[in-house]
């Protein structure tokens, strides 16, 4: 009896890999990565700085997984907290797949060609995003896409944050140059990042959106209790820290309408993320220097190194 040979059916290719989304301040890598995995796991400001913590988002398709890794804004650190954001970025950079470096076609420094020269070295792919391309005329983005076009990056593409526009280019190429390698996370996972951590953030997020200038660099967020009160309620306490006592007066506002403000937006966004009504209880406590107090730098989750 002749035995029927079976062809063998060739496995799909699974390609993976850890991406770090490098760049100045405020240009939008928390944007992108927010956008690309279609969920707000990073807090987002105008301010610059915005991100403290290397922040993981996870993206699995049918046949790749892409793990970002969200990092501070690279610039010259003046306290112990800066040096801990720099730390960050030195530490996504270990173990790399691709780099993902973002760029603001609308205010383009020469920190950002210095920090484009130093990722020449790297070898892996790089690709280069021109974030912003809403709120320019086409011939802008063809100027600073020239700046680049000489650094070594793999690809450079256009994107908007804002609006999704070549986002979806981004994706393909991204995927294109990944190793094959392993599902990293559950298909399900999004971000590393604890529950307390995330509810922190959101409440810093809301008090960068309303703060003036002299503030937002100064404040820190400890959560300070989470109780399941009920399957509808959760019950949560948190205190946001200041360094001055003008900005404590600032933070609380008159009759406490600045805090209110900065608690309500906040329950809004945690009550959403948890599925589950909030009770949110908000303080506000001055530390003197604390982004120069490494003590204090642990306490609000800044594992200064």
């Amino acid at each position: 009896m002749n035995q029927v040979k079976q062809e063998s059916i060739p496995r799909e290719v699974f390609h993976s890999g850890f991406i770090p989304i490098v760049g100045r301040p405020n240009v939008g890598k928390s944007s992108i990565m927010n956008a690309l995995i279609g969920e707000k796991i990073a807090i987002v400001s105008n301010r610059p700085q915005t991100t403290r913590n290397r922040i993981m988002g996870v993206v699995t398709t049918d046949h790749s997984q892409f793990v970002f890794l969200d990092t501070p804004g690279i610039h010259d650190p003046r306290t112990k907290l800066g040096e801990y954001m720099m730390h960050s970025v030195r530490d996504a950079m270990e173990g790399m797949d691709c780099i993902l470096m973002v760029i603001d076609v609308t205010s383009v420094r020469e920190k950002d060609l210095e920090i484009a020269r130093s990722l020449q070295e790297k070898k892996v792919p790089r690709l280069l995003a021109i974030n912003k391309i809403d709120l320019v005329k086409p011939e802008s983005i063809l100027q600073v896409t020239a700046q680049f076009a000489e650094m070594g990056f793999d690809e450079i593409l256009p994107v908007s944050a804002v609006n999704g526009e070549g986002l979806s280019q981004l994706s393909d190429c991204l995927a294109a140059r990944l190793p094959e390698g392993p599902k990293y996370f559950p298909e399900d996972m999004v971000t590393d990042q604890p529950e307390r951590l995330l509810c922190a953030e959101i409440i810093r997020e809301k008090a960068l959106r309303h703060l003036r200038d002299e503030v937002p660099h100064g404040i820190g967020v400890e959560m300070m209790q989470i109780e399941t009160v009920s399957e509808e309620l959760t019950e949560m306490h948190a205190t946001i820290y200041c360094e001055k006592d003008s900005h404590k007066r600032i933070i609380i506002g008159k009759q406490g309408s600045m805090l209110k403000t900065i608690g309500s937006e906040a329950r809004g966004d945690i009550e959403a993320l948890m599925g589950t009504h909030v009770n949110l209880k908000l303080w506000v406590k001055i530390r003197p220097d604390w982004r120069d107090n490494l003590s204090d730098l642990r306490t609000l989750g800044y594992e200064a190194k």
